[in-house]
């Protein structure tokens, strides 16, 4: 086999590798497994409203105040939030998983193992959710924010009612807070496959939604709002994907459970393997 042919046959595995990875995630569920459970809809019109009140009330008691308390600390508090507030964006998290989804269908060929095919495949599937936990809510974030065209802080200052609806610019898209769609959003996914990791990726979220006040980019609703839309986006992806069985079960009292993963000791010795190859 020539090397034009031998390039162009890794082209066509590769692209068949995306093709399946792209329908294992839209295969529709077994059509006797399990859904997951949602409270009744009572319960959530409840939860809405109940959320809708909280941003309200936020916007009439602190968004005003946060601007003008944000405005009176010292440099030397808000300079090192200007970087922390950085970590928020979703590059940090889409990126990675991306180039990791390329590699591992690059990388995916029928004449290897199964056992190395399979740990491969269950890495996909976990980093293919997490791209999409963090992805799925922050595009609907990035629209909304833009079809509200509520004006940062540093625009409005302490007026928190101005608006130019239907508005794409970035200086009015302040409702909800990007940042923390994609921080909380990460934290439920990452909590979700590695529950030891929840604290530490709560507390990022949290620091990432503080730092999005003190850099006067949102006000504390914008956050929020954001904190609620990353969360349900990241659960709603997390059962999607328990459904299919893709990473998650659907349990026998309908919650959605993960499954486990293969091992770091595993994963070391698939990666020496692609290496060596």
């Amino acid at each position: 086999m020539t090397a034009a042919a031998r390039d162009e046959s890794r082209l066509r595995r590769f692209l068949t590798n995306i093709r399946s990875g792209v329908a294992l995630f839209f295969r529709e569920p077994p059509p006797q497994g399990r859904r997951p459970d949602w409270p009744p809809r009572g319960h959530l019109a409840l939860g809405a409203l109940v959320a809708t009140i909280v941003v309200t009330v936020t916007v009439f008691a602190l968004d005003a105040r946060s601007v003008a308390g944000a405005r009176a600390l010292p440099p030397t508090i808000v300079e090192p939030f200007r970087y922390i507030t950085d970590l928020g964006l979703s590059g940090w998290f889409l990126f990675p998983t991306a180039i990791l989804l390329l590699l591992l269908a690059a990388a995916d060929r029928p004449a290897l193992p199964d056992m190395t095919r399979r740990v491969m495949a269950s890495i996909a599937i976990r980093t293919g959710f997490v791209f999409m936990a963090i992805a799925v809510p922050g595009l609907f974030a990035a629209i909304i924010k833009r079809l509200i065209g509520r004006a940062r802080p540093f625009v409005a200052g302490e007026d928190a009612w101005t608006s130019l609806f239907l508005v794409w610019r970035s200086e009015y898209a302040s409702f909800p807070s990007g940042h923390a769609t994609t921080a909380f959003a990460a934290a439920v996914a990452i909590g979700a496959l590695w529950p030891r990791l929840r604290l530490l990726m709560f507390s990022y979220a949290i620091l990432i939604a503080v730092s999005r006040i003190i850099v006067t980019v949102h006000h504390p609703s914008d956050v929020i709002a954001g904190a609620i839309t990353g969360a349900i986006g990241a659960l709603l992806v997390r059962n999607w994907y328990a459904a299919r069985r893709l990473g998650f079960v659907v349990a026998a009292d309908g919650g959605a459970r993960r499954l486990p993963g293969p091992s770091w000791g595993r994963i070391k010795a698939v990666a020496r393997r692609l290496i060596s190859a």
